[in-house]
């Protein structure tokens, strides 16, 4: 027979094993625990809030230190593969303040400009917060005219993102809200006026009055500069005229001399597409019985008096 004492060391020392083994190795997490964290993601487009889920708090913590979630925002989770997308990273800030107003590029990236330049993801707030990876928060008041709601996000009107964007260096902000209809230059004023009192709206009032013929690229804004210095009359930006059915839009035409100005930007030297259809355009307006210039940014920037001669020898 098995003396007592023999059983409980031996108990003991199976016990002690098993608090050895638990130390070294964490205990895993359960099957339901995870497949309950997948299917939320699944639902949720990748992306979970603590808050939401108290319950599987410890689930998220085990999944972070697995890699396999990535805490985007503090309490907000997305799968790791996901992480470091700005769709991800503006939609986790959604989640997390829900009174956050997205600003700047991320702004226009979801409403009228989707390759805006976007280093991080900027927002107003009603209060400080604490400075994240990533994002930059302004305590700022934000009217409420003017912020879109929408799929969960709040976020600046386009009329004041554009503003927000331009400065002298880079006006493309102005020029791409006006090209795509986004916003309008009433609009934009609007904006102005109802956000005073903040740095550099002096400059943001100069580019607007100088977007007053609304022009669709900073070439084009250049060239309105240069026809405007030589106090050359008489023309219209983004004339639409229709040839055999089709619509085309000319970017400065005086129209009772049928002379079409096309100015050339940045995105014809890289955008195939864009430089192909141009290439219709001008053949129909030709064909219809215009008279066609056609003239670079560097043209414009380099060589302006050959810009005016041009035009003033083509109206006489």
């Amino acid at each position: 027979m098995v003396h007592r004492s023999a059983i409980a060391a031996a108990a003991m020392h199976k016990s002690g094993c098993d608090r050895t083994i638990r130390a070294c190795r964490p205990h895993s997490l359960g099957v339901n625990a995870r497949a309950e964290v997948d299917a939320l993601l699944r639902a949720a487009g990748g992306l979970v809030s603590r808050r939401d889920h108290p319950d599987l708090a410890a689930s998220f913590d085990w999944l972070v230190r697995e890699g396999r979630l990535t805490a985007v925002l503090p309490g907000v989770y997305a799968a790791s593969e996901i992480a470091h997308t700005w769709q991800t990273r503006v939609r986790a800030l959604g989640l997390r303040h829900r009174d956050a107003v997205l600003l700047g590029a991320a702004a226009a990236r979801v409403s009228f400009w989707a390759d805006a330049p976007l280093d991080r993801i900027e927002a107003a707030v009603p209060s400080a917060l604490k400075p994240q990876p990533g994002f930059l928060f302004n305590r700022r008041y934000i009217p409420a005219e003017m912020i879109i709601e929408r799929a969960g996000l709040r976020y600046s009107v386009p009329a004041l993102t554009a503003i927000d964007l331009a400065t002298f260096e880079c006006s493309d902000a102005i020029d791409i809200a006006l090209r795509t209809r986004a916003a309008t230059l009433a609009g934009m004023y609007e904006a102005l006026r109802m956000t005073p009192h903040r740095a550099g709206n002096r400059e943001r009032l100069q580019l607007l009055i100088d977007s007053r013929s609304e022009p669709w690229s900073a070439a084009e804004r250049l060239s309105h500069r240069l026809l405007r210095a030589e106090q050359i009359k008489g023309w219209e930006t983004n004339l639409p005229v229709r040839v055999d059915g089709r619509v085309f839009y000319i970017d400065i035409a005086f129209k009772p001399q049928k002379l079409a100005i096309e100015i050339d930007g940045r995105l014809h030297e890289t955008d195939e597409d864009l430089f192909e259809s141009d290439r219709w355009r001008q053949n129909a307006l030709v064909a219809d019985g215009w008279r066609v210039l056609r003239f670079t940014v560097a043209m414009l920037r380099d060589h302006p008096e050959v810009f005016v001669a041009a035009i003033l020898d083509a109206l006489h």
